[in-house]
């Protein structure tokens, strides 16, 4: 019985936090032109069709929603999670969160990078953050921070 019962508090408990992120990020907007042509992968917009938007873990989900809901439009990954071939093609670092469904680089159309970078750093689930000069995107991971942090990780011009 006892099982059972930790069993519905723990289903409660995620329905009552997804309840609490998620109507911000139903509202978010994902018209206009800089949506045109981007195909949606399991509820995300994804800039071409290597990315890969599947396997994001829930903590990332949320994140991604903070930000959807802040700004009222939807992000546009420009990487999800890859494989290691992929990983490698990519640059990324052979440990890198991407292939562990736990980082996703993104942009939202209209909404100036710094403002994303400014959000993310002041998100308790953000790890990790990645500012590429050049790039309009950012990477965000959840990431646990290091004893002390109270700010995510930065790397890469944040």
């Amino acid at each position: 019985m006892n099982i059972s019962f930790r069993s519905i508090l723990a289903i409660a408990l995620c329905a009552l936090t997804l309840a609490a992120c998620m109507p911000m990020a139903m509202f978010a907007s994902g018209s206009g032109a800089a949506y045109a042509g981007k195909k949606s992968d399991w509820g995300t917009y994804v800039a071409s069709n290597e990315v890969n938007a599947l396997c994001l873990s829930p903590k990332l989900r949320f994140l991604i929603w903070e930000f959807e809901g802040q700004f009222g439009r939807k992000v546009i990954m420009s990487s999800g999670y890859r494989d290691n071939q992929h990983n490698a093609a990519a640059g990324g670092a052979d440990s890198s969160y991407h292939t562990k469904c736990m980082a996703a680089d993104f942009y939202i159309p209209g909404v100036d990078k710094q403002q994303l970078i400014a959000f993310a750093m002041h998100r308790s689930s953000a790890g990790g953050l990645g500012c590429y000069p050049g790039r309009q995107f950012i990477h965000v991971d959840v990431r646990d921070r290091p004893r002390g942090y109270n700010r995510p990780v930065t790397f890469s011009g944040c």
